[in-house]
């Protein structure tokens, strides 16, 4: 029985080739391809390359059965899918962040906020008290503050360089995250064995590193 794995393209592809190659696959070709869905019959697997904030979706309706996602999109984008493992790779933390002499304008009445993650940001605030004035935005956020856009953003930070290069710091941390393996529910039932195999092989390059 075939199992399908969604991949998310970009950074966390990278950070995922230990598992791939654990799983037998040839890291490079992976990578480097323009195929979208990549077969390996023998071993009853398929890839498939997918946004990052697609994957959810592509779970949840059972076109894949297993994705490899950041749990900022599991929180962003709520699906019904089974969240199975923390695959700690792809460590990052959502921040809110400006220009240093913004900060105090976290204490103002109404927040004007750029993001990409817009449900996240509201929580966030709305938690605290704050009222907030949502812009959401899909390129680089970082330009926002700059621009007059926005006050502050909020966004993944890995190493926190791109936020020095534009005269950015950290006002505070939300929270952190990593990335998981979340498996389409039917497919939890009824393709479990193979599945089950999938994750003691992820476990075993866990145990390795």
């Amino acid at each position: 029985m075939t199992i399908t794995i969604g991949l998310s393209k970009g950074r966390l592809l990278k950070e995922s080739q230990g598992i791939l190659e654990k799983l037998g696959q040839d890291f490079e070709y992976i990578k480097t391809t323009r195929q979208l869905v990549i077969k390996d019959e023998s071993r009853d697997l398929n890839f498939i390359l997918l946004k990052p904030s697609d994957i959810p979706t592509y779970v949840e309706k059972g076109i894949i059965d297993i994705g490899i996602v950041g749990k900022d999109t599991l929180i962003e984008n709520k699906r019904d899918v089974y969240e199975v493992m923390n695959l700690s790779i792809g460590k990052c933390r959502f921040s809110v962040a400006g220009k240093p002499e913004n900060k105090e304008k976290l204490n103002q009445p109404i927040i004007r906020v750029a993001t990409k993650y817009p449900n996240i940001t509201k929580k966030y605030f709305e938690e605290k008290g704050k009222t907030v004035e949502i812009t959401k935005l899909n390129g680089s956020v970082e330009l926002a503050p700059l621009v007059g856009l926005s006050d502050m953003i909020v966004d993944l930070v890995e190493t926190g360089n791109t936020l020095k290069a534009n005269g950015l710091v950290v006002y505070e941390d939300v929270f952190e995250v990593s990335a998981r393996l979340i498996v389409n529910k039917v497919s939890y039932r009824y393709k479990d064995s193979g599945i089950q195999n999938i994750m003691d092989t992820i476990k075993a390059w866990e145990v390795e590193q």
